[in-house]
């Protein structure tokens, strides 16, 4: 017997339009161990594949209604997994061999000896047991690869694509989409990845969340083909056909907040339950992180609602300085983005600019009074950069920022304040708010001047280049706000002389 105890036999679909044939396979094949079914065509047989799950079909060529070629094109369409053995006589041998080139394992000649074809299904369900092992190795690959990348990252944009990547490659989705719920009740689609090259459209292709939340109130898991897909698409009429659809719950602490799902775009395309399995494991690993990196997004969004209502704070200080700390932070930008520097440190700078001058809070002075301050409350104003790294110290996820807050006033020829650092001693990050304060400064209004008009701001930056201001930023900033303010011409916006 091929089963040990606690497995299950071999199943085994034998098709052949001779009933003698039939009934002597069958009955072999029953004493070797196996489970037997037969079929007398190749109809017949895709009922039976349809009703039943086999390991192994074993099929003549030649039969009525539907022959042993075009119902191997159907099991290598619907049931890439299974194996499938052609008989045939001697004067279709190139037939055969033509069934092999189109997917067929092996080929048996009639007559036949029943210890070859044994020995033939044999060895193809051994092939089978090695593909399935291989392809249990490979999912164990893929989840570990998606486990510690989704592990990795608190970006919610970098963790769909991996998962939508994972199913594309590992579960072999045509199209890859994720839904999400909008803390409303209602679904939208956060992720569309499709397999390249793909030469089917589908931006018509749109998944109805609600419907999908419909069928999971009752039913475990969704895995269907054919005609049964368009009752979950919205408008099915405009999409093209989807051959098959698997959907999973992305599911949170007993809450579903979203469904991953596997598209197949092909007619007769279907996935199998390995291929559903897969995507399940995949989701449970990105559900976890998926909410991890929204919670981490609300977070952030609440940073920067803080970041910005303490900017608008330092700000209203001083009538003079309204909005300073909104341009100081967009033109540290720029010329942090012209420099090249990655996301994370362009959004460092943007913040660090925001928070400048938050120090201020520190001064007791009267910062609006006319004229300049005396030597006495200019000391004291020199104190808000350290006042400035003090208050923020104290929030660990701030201090990333502390550098351009502290050493902003610093120079590059080691005249500023609070250190007196000279060179690339100074951080960069306070080197590029530097050059964006000082022009602000120029360009506004203060109590005790009227702003200077930009082409004398320009000209004080160029000659303070290389004393005042680092030259490898006060060059490039000048040629960023030339280009910024050209572009504000061309939409028609009034641009300060």
């Amino acid at each position: 017997m091929l089963s040990s105890a606690g497995e299950q036999a071999p199943r085994v679909l034998v098709v052949d339009d001779e009933k003698v044939i039939r009934e002597i396979l069958a009955d072999f094949l029953t004493l070797e161990g196996f489970f037997v079914r037969t079929a007398e065509d190749g109809a017949a047989a895709m009922a039976e594949l349809d009703a039943r799950p086999y390991d192994l079909v074993i099929s003549d060529l030649k039969m009525p209604r539907m022959g042993g070629l075009e119902l191997l094109g159907h099991v290598t369409r619907q049931w890439p997994n299974m194996v499938t053995v052609i008989m045939t006589g001697f004067g279709t041998v190139e037939t055969a061999i033509d069934a092999m080139k189109r997917g067929a394992y092996d080929y048996v000649l009639k007559p036949f000896r029943i210890e070859e074809v044994v020995h033939i299904i044999q060895r193809g369900l051994e092939k089978r047991r090695l593909a399935a092992e291989n392809l249990r190795l490979r999912e164990a690959v893929s989840l570990y690869k998606v486990s510690e990348a989704i592990a990795a990252s608190l970006s919610l944009d970098e963790v769909v694509t991996t998962v939508g990547d994972a199913t594309l490659q590992d579960v072999g989705a045509d199209l890859a989409l994720v839904l999400l719920d909008d803390g409303e009740g209602r679904w939208f689609e956060r992720l569309r990845r499709q397999r390249v090259p793909l030469d089917t459209d589908t931006a018509a292709i749109a998944v109805d969340g609600d419907l999908l939340a419909d069928y999971f109130a009752d039913q475990p898991t969704l895995n269907l083909s054919g005609g049964r897909v368009a009752a979950f698409l919205r408008e099915p009429a405009e999409a093209p056909p989807v051959g098959a659809m698997m959907a999973v719950p992305l599911r949170i602490r007993g809450r579903t907040a979203g469904y991953l799902l596997a598209l197949g775009l092909s007619h007769g395309r279907r996935f199998d339950e390995a291929q559903r399995k897969l995507l399940a494991a995949i989701a449970s690993r990105a559900a976890a992180a998926i909410e991890n990196a929204r919670l981490y997004e609300d977070l952030k969004a609440t940073f920067n609602q803080t970041i910005h209502g303490l900017a608008r704070t330092i700000d209203m200080m001083d009538r003079y300085t309204a909005g300073h700390s909104e341009r100081v932070a967009y033109y540290a930008r720029l010329l942090a983005a012209h420099l090249g520097l990655g996301p994370e440190t362009l959004e460092i700078v943007r913040q660090a600019a925001l928070m400048h001058d938050i120090g201020k809070i520190g001064c007791v002075m009267n910062l609006n009074k006319p004229g300049r301050l005396s030597p006495e409350e200019y000391e004291v104003f020199k104190r808000h950069p350290t006042t400035g790294k003090e208050i923020l110290e104290p929030i660990r996820f701030l201090h990333p920022i502390i550098p351009g807050v502290h050493l902003h006033h610093e120079r590059w020829d080691g005249k500023g304040y609070p250190l007196g650092l000279t060179g690339k001693d100074i951080p960069l990050i306070a080197r590029i708010i530097a050059v964006a304060d000082t022009y602000d400064a120029m360009t506004s209004n203060r109590s005790y001047r009227r702003a200077l008009p930009h082409d004398v701001a320009v000209a004080e930056i160029e000659r303070c280049a290389g004393s005042q201001f680092d030259p490898d930023c006060a060059g490039p900033f000048l040629g960023v706000v030339e280009r910024e303010r050209e572009e504000r011409e061309a939409r028609g916006e009034r641009v300060p002389e």
